[in-house]
């Protein structure tokens, strides 16, 4: 019955189909991954894609903890001794947190309030009376009420008041007013602690030091700012509707005229409003809008990370990575084509120490005895100017002591990202990879490898040190984990995995496996070579069934006997192509080879209960080109070679850069200065776009125009208006 209720709220909240949102949420308690049910449970589903099937998960989820926190609140009321039909009935009813909270509020258990002593001084008829207006001297009628601790009327009435103070504010409608109020008028203003005004750390939120906006109009990364600002005791932030306009609203429900009575009751509503509904609210709000911002600042990471990790692969090249430095020199190793260390040494061709030309000999040395057919250079420190002297190298600038010098390679030259390269060179993962190098080589390994296949190395590295997000630190780390693992599956399940070469963590994130299973995996192909099918995983312990069914479809084996291993069809949908092969009068492999057998086939004489057209399409695209990657090509690319230093820019300088972060407010990009430059969302288009991501993709290469030059702040603002 609650699977139904859940089913048909997220129905309505997400515009589907209830007995679509109901399938899925069986596929997802079945222990079926969202990376699964999206490729393979399209007729269950209806076709939902991935994001569909994350958000159904996520308000499940949600609805889960509602569920559990009514649970406790009709415990307490009830042991109260107060719960009522009506009662009950509300609170099944209620799927809103807020709301439920509200309805919870006058029976939760609190600290002692001064409401709750004047209850103990048997005040609560007298609020009552006051609350009615009807008594024309309240004085005389708080008389009555003088008793034990209550000396005198003054007394009396003040505990009166605390009541009706906290009645109004503990109100469900009092409470919703404000929210509305909060919700349409709430300012959030931001101001400097002064002790702090003349800090070295205060300067980084200066902009904020006397700030304010329309809560509603604040963006993400303004609030995460301005909340790090609070946090680190620089800031002092408040939410603010109109206090008056807001206390006036409360008034016009409690207070029935100008009389005695009346006056009274609007002290209390005016005492009420400062002292406990303002703030209750202005926490809630504030609490919200974090949340908004940190769900904002989440998605921007994720999809970043997701641009990142699905960046264009080199492929299996036998590669020379290079970990650029200046007084501590160049890390430099040479990889075989599967990613496995041959060789490393350190060359130092830049000052101080400036052996350029031992250096380039070395280069040229173990570019023709390795066969390099790539270089990878990271984008740190150095960076620039070591890719200008590999440039030089290739080019014949310096003399090669070797007879073979026509045979030379002449390999292509990258400059890749190395943020988390440092990360992963002091993790338990590298130590594990090469336990006899120090770190220095292995982040070379991890620049050199993250050129050939960046998802299979960056799925390495704590998404939280690659570099791609915004605020990170100060949004919910639970939350923010949850999104970017989700993220990498997502990725490494689109791009499918090489069973007989990925790593034990990238095995990781396949559909169905884990730590666990992903090690069985290795350990298994280390003791009994390569896997010939996908029906040997069987053999590994402990994946059963369920684990083989979630993975089977997203790993590849391209030495297969069956071809079939090597495509994204799953294996049970084997017997289908087998029919399809069968009726052509040909093999699965001649199918795959030939177009006019495939364009032949009518796949609606293959439709059966469990398998559809959206699954027949599937396959007849994956027949079409088995195990393609989804990834771009990788395009080489070259900085302006008159720029490589900030006091180089002159304004209106049309250059080459590479995007290495997007934000709401813009993209950073690389132009080669050492320092990014900012494309603000402004610059980016001659119309009005929501997003950078509208125009901008991470590691895009683009040509911009320098607009501004801030030399004393070290900020270079870009345009890609009129390019």
């Amino acid at each position: 019955m609650e699977k139904n209720i859940f089913a048909r709220l997220i129905a309505a909240a997400l515009n589907l189909q209830e007995r679509t949102v109901a399938n899925t949420l069986a596929l997802l308690e079945e222990g079926c991954t969202i990376p699964f049910i999206s490729r393979y449970r399209k007729e269950r589903t209806g076709g939902l894609d991935e994001v569909q099937i994350t958000a159904i998960s996520d308000r499940f989820d949600k609805l889960k903890e509602i569920q559990k926190r009514k649970e406790t609140v009709v415990k307490t009321i009830t042991d109260l001794g107060k719960m009522t039909p009506e009662l009950q009935k509300r609170i099944e009813d209620c799927w809103d947190a807020t709301e439920l909270e509200d309805i919870y509020l006058p029976y939760k258990p609190k600290r002692r309030t001064r409401a709750q002593v004047a209850r103990e001084q048997g005040l609560e008829p007298l609020a009552q009376l006051l609350l009615l207006q009807r008594e024309r001297d309240p004085e005389r009628a708080a008389e009555r009420f003088i008793k034990g601790d209550v000396k005198d009327v003054e007394t009396a009435i003040k505990g009166a008041q605390d009541i009706i103070a906290e009645t109004v504010s503990e109100d469900e409608r009092s409470r919703q007013q404000l929210r509305n109020a909060f919700a349409r008028q709430a300012i959030i203003s931001s101001k400097v602690v002064k002790a702090k005004a003349d800090s070295d750390e205060a300067a980084k939120f200066s902009d904020y030091f006397d700030w304010q906006e329309p809560l509603k109009r604040c963006s993400s990364h303004r609030l995460l700012a301005m909340r790090r600002g609070e946090s680190e005791g620089i800031l002092r932030i408040s939410i603010s509707p109109d206090d008056e306009e807001a206390s006036d609203r409360l008034k016009r429900h409690y207070v029935y005229g100008n009389t005695p009575c009346g006056k009274l009751v609007a002290e209390a509503i005016d005492d009420g409003y400062k002292r406990l509904l303002k703030p209750a609210i202005e926490t809630e709000f504030a609490a919200l809008s974090k949340e908004r911002a940190d769900e904002e600042a989440i998605r921007v990471f994720a999809e970043n990370l997701r641009q990142l990790l699905l960046g264009a692969p080199l492929g299996q090249k036998r590669v020379m990575g290079i970990d650029p430095g200046f007084r501590t020199g160049c890390k430099v190793v040479c990889l075989d084509a599967q990613g496995n260390l041959l060789h490393h040494d350190a060359i130092f061709p830049h000052p101080p120490v400036n052996k350029r030309t031992e250096s380039a000999v070395a280069i040229q040395k173990m570019i023709h005895k390795y066969q390099i057919e790539a270089i990878s250079i990271g984008n740190g420190t150095a960076s620039r100017e070591t890719n200008n002297f590999i440039k030089d190298v290739l080019a014949g600038r310096y003399n090669i002591d070797t007879k073979k010098k026509d045979e030379l390679p002449k390999p292509q030259v990258f400059v890749v990202s190395e943020d988390g390269a440092s990360v992963y060179s002091a993790s338990k993962i590298a130590r594990e990879e090469f336990p006899d190098e120090d770190v220095t080589v292995r982040g070379a390994v991890s620049i050199g490898r993250r050129l050939m296949d960046p998802l299979a190395e960056l799925v390495k590295i704590d998404p939280k040190s690659i570099g791609v997000g915004q605020y990170q630190h100060d949004v919910d780390q639970t939350l923010l984990k949850h999104s970017l693992d989700q993220t990498v599956e997502s990725c490494v399940n689109l791009v499918g995995v090489n069973l007989n070469t990925a790593s034990q963590h990238l095995l990781m994130y396949v559909s169905g496996l884990g730590p666990t299973l992903a090690k069985n995996i290795v350990d298994y192909r280390r003791e009994n070579g390569g896997f010939t099918s996908r029906a040997q995983l069987k053999k590994v312990p402990r994946l059963g069934p369920s684990a083989f069914q979630q993975c089977a479809g997203f790993l590849r084996i391209p030495e297969a006997k069956n071809p079939l291993d090597n495509s994204a069809v799953h294996p049970e949908s084997y017997p289908v192509v087998e029919q399809m092969a069968k009726d052509q009068g040909c093999s699965v492999a001649d199918l795959i080879n030939n177009k006019e057998k495939r364009e032949a086939i009518d796949i609606k004489r293959y439709v059966t209960a469990e398998v559809g057209i959206p699954t027949l399409t599937d396959i007849m695209q994956e027949l079409e080109k088995p195990g393609r990657d989804p990834r771009e090509q990788i395009e080489e690319f070259e900085f302006d070679k008159n720029v490589s230093t900030v006091d180089d820019l002159v304004e209106g300088m049309i250059l080459p850069g590479i995007v290495t972060n997007i934000t709401n407010f813009g993209a950073f990009v690389d132009i080669g200065v050492h320092q990014d430059g900012l494309i603000h969302i402004s610059q980016m288009a001659n119309r009005r776009i929501a997003h950078p991501t509208d125009v901008v993709k991470l590691h895009q290469h683009l040509r911009v125009r320098v607009i501004e030059v801030d030399r004393r702040r070290n900020r270079i603002s870009l345009s890609l208006k009129g390019i």
